[in-house]
This record gives C-alpha cells, sequence and structure tokens, in this order.
C-alpha cells in the first residue's frame, strides 16, 4: 500500500467529541506511516486530550501528527495527490478549498456515526463542489455497508493484559485512589455525561442496592450527586485520550457521552449506557433507537438507554436496578461481549478508509 499524505480538519462543537475522533484518527494514520496533518479551531481542547500538546502555538507536532490551529490553514496548500478530510461538515478554509483544484487530492468528509440504515445507501457516494472537486461523504457504521470505527489492531491484547492485573493497583495508577478503599465484592461504574443527565435517579437507584458501588466521576462531580447508602462517588482526574481505554477496563459499567467514548465503551466489551448528544426537536432520538435496534440489549438495558436520554429519574431509578438484578446483568454483560466480538471482526474504519483512498487516487 502507498504511503499518503492526509490533511483533516476539525471545529469544535460537541465538547471532546469532535476533537477526540480526529485526533485519533491522525494519531493511527500517523502510526501506520501515513503523514498527518491536523488542523483544529480550539487547540484548548485538543490539548486536554493530549497533554503534550501547547494550546499557545500554532504550529507543533505530537505522536507523528503535525498539529496546527486553524487560521494557519489558510496559508497551506492541500498535499498533492494526498487525502483532504473535512470533518463533520466543518466546512474548510476558503484559501486552502481554493488550491484543491490544481493538486489532484481526494475530498472526504467525515461524517458522524450512525446506526440509520440510510447511512448505508450514502457511504461513498460523491457530490461535485464549487471548486470543481468531488467530495465524498464517508460514514462511520456498525454493518459491513459502511465505513467502520475506529479501532487499533492492538487494542484487544492490551485489554487482556491490562485486565490480568489487579484492578485495584490499575485504578490507583489511573487516578490516585486509596487501594485499600475499593470494595473487593462490589462494583466500579463510570459516569462520564453532559450536565442534563438524570443523575438523580442513578443515585437513588445504586444507593439502595445492598452491595457497594464507586461511581467514578471525572471532573467536577454535578452538584447534588453525592455518596449515600451503599453508592461512594468520587471525582478524579480527566485522564489522556491514551489511557481513557484503561479507565474502560477498570469498570463494570460505563456511562458514557459522545461518539468517541461510545465506541471506546463498545471495545471494552462490558455493559455501557449512551448519552447521545442532544438535538433540536429530539432528532436525536431517532438515532438512538436505530442504534438500540443494532445493540440488541436486553430489555431493562434498553429501558435505561432511553430513561438516561430522556433525561427521567424515576425511569432510570427502576430501569437500572432491573438491569443490575442477577439474570439481566448476566444477559447484559453476555450481549455486550457478543457485539463487541461481531464488530471487532470487520475491517476497523482506518483500514477502510485507506482501501477507499487508494482505489480512488488510482482511477484519478
Amino acid at each position: 500500500m502507498n504511503l499518503l499524505n492526509f490533511d483533516i480538519f476539525c471545529r469544535v462543537v460537541d465538547n471532546y467529541g469532535d476533537a477526540g475522533v480526529c485526533w485519533r484518527l491522525a494519531r493511527q494514520l500517523a502510526a501506520l506511516g501515513h503523514g498527518a496533518r491536523l488542523w483544529i479551531d480550539d487547540l484548548s481542547v485538543l490539548a486536554r486530550l493530549e497533554p503534550g500538546i501547547d494550546p499557545a502555538r500554532d504550529l507543533q507536532s505530537a505522536h507523528g501528527v503535525q498539529v496546527g490551529a486553524w487560521p494557519a490553514a489558510e496559508q497551506a496548500q492541500a498535499p498533492e495527490r494526498g487525502v483532504v478530510i473535512e470533518a463533520f461538515a466543518c466546512a474548510l478554509p476558503s484559501r486552502y478549498a481554493a488550491t484543491m483544484a490544481t493538486r489532484g487530492c481526494l475530498w472526504i468528509n467525515l461524517e458522524y456515526l450512525s446506526a440509520e440504515s440510510w447511512v448505508e445507501g450514502c457511504h461513498g457516494l460523491p457530490s461535485l463542489q464549487a471548486n470543481g472537486v468531488p467530495k465524498y461523504f464517508y460514514f462511520p457504521g456498525f454493518t459491513p455497508a459502511t465505513g467502520g470505527l475506529l479501532r487499533e489492531p492492538d487494542l484487544a491484547a492490551r485489554r487482556r493484559q491490562a485486565q490480568a492485573r489487579d484492578r485495584r493497583e490499575r485504578l490507583r495508577a489511573l487516578t490516585g485512589l486509596p487501594v485499600d478503599g475499593l470494595p473487593a465484592p462490589g462494583r466500579v461504574m463510570l459516569l462520564f455525561c453532559y450536565p442534563d443527565a438524570p443523575w438523580a435517579g442513578l443515585q437513588a437507584a445504586l444507593a439502595q442496592r445492598e452491595e457497594d458501588t464507586w461511581l467514578l466521576v471525572p471532573g467536577a462531580v454535578p452538584p447534588g450527586l453525592n455518596s449515600r447508602g451503599s453508592l461512594r462517588v468520587l471525582p478524579i482526574p480527566f485522564v489522556p485520550q491514551t489511557r481513557f481505554d484503561e479507565l474502560l477496563w477498570c469498570c463494570d459499567l460505563n456511562f458514557v457521552r459522545g461518539e468517541d467514548s461510545l465506541v471506546r465503551a463498545l471495545w471494552a466489551r462490558t455493559p455501557l449506557v449512551w448519552q447521545i448528544y442532544r438535538q433540536a426537536d429530539d432528532a436525536h432520538l431517532d438515532k438512538l433507537d436505530a442504534w438500540l435496534d443494532r445493540a440488541r440489549w436486553p430489555e431493562p438495558a434498553r429501558a435505561l438507554t432511553l430513561a438516561w436520554n430522556r433525561r427521567d429519574d424515576e425511569g432510570v431509578r427502576r430501569a437500572l436496578t432491573q438491569a443490575l438484578a442477577p439474570d439481566a446483568w448476566r444477559a447484559w454483560q453476555s450481549r455486550c461481549d457478543d457485539w463487541s466480538r461481531e464488530l471487532s471482526d470487520r475491517p476497523d474504519l482506518v483500514h477502510d478508509l485507506l482501501d477507499f483512498c487508494q482505489n480512488h487516487l488510482q482511477k484519478s
């Protein structure tokens, strides 16, 4: 396979999600030997994900990726016979876009992740743009007819290696929590959610359980969410992207938000609850229903996910209690493991994308 040069453009809209996807994609391309430049409009967000990034520097590099502030891209040229990725329809800088017609590059719009069936028919379709260059729509997804999911080749091996070590020691190394305070027979859960999540229902369900639960909350704990009954709420440091998987692998149940965190939680092969990014007129609920149809969670887990995204505290309390009952919990664990294995058997997004790019550049 020929090595290619990639320019990836990202505007930060969804907290860390947009930057997270683009940074993970750029790092994987660079790790395979391809040239990768990431142009981003908020370096401070990227710096939270990658501590090696300096928000004050317009041009720098980390993990083999060249990183540039968005305004600097106005003076850059598209890579000759390379690939330009416009993440999530962010719109390219005008001067940069004007150079593309004479550079023979491939233009791709990397779309948001969706489980809706219509994306299969749109994946890979071109649309001629004003500068005369066709833009191809690339849809990540959960079926062979889409562009796949981001996954590193050694991810499963790293997970097995990590989980072979004592969980208490792993958590102490990641978070600084005292090892002797962890409940050996209890559960550890991660709460990574948007501010409007119905955490009161979560708190009510976990506080009344017989077994202890440690609820790990990255950053600030929502006001009013506190330890009570058998629930212990613990703030933890915000971990960089390169260590986020390790945190997920420490937990029995992961509450995650956005796109990048969802995919990483899927690869953890343990139960998860996804908070999808909220859209006007509740359009996000249709996308959530499509995803749940493919996930095929047991009914209590499906009800919990719906209640979590509808901000239904009582629904969350009731459904979480049911989902954690022994038989329902085992069924949820089994389905999560099965689906993760099914998805792992398919090509990952980066290799699918590289095949797509090579084929189109050879034809042009």
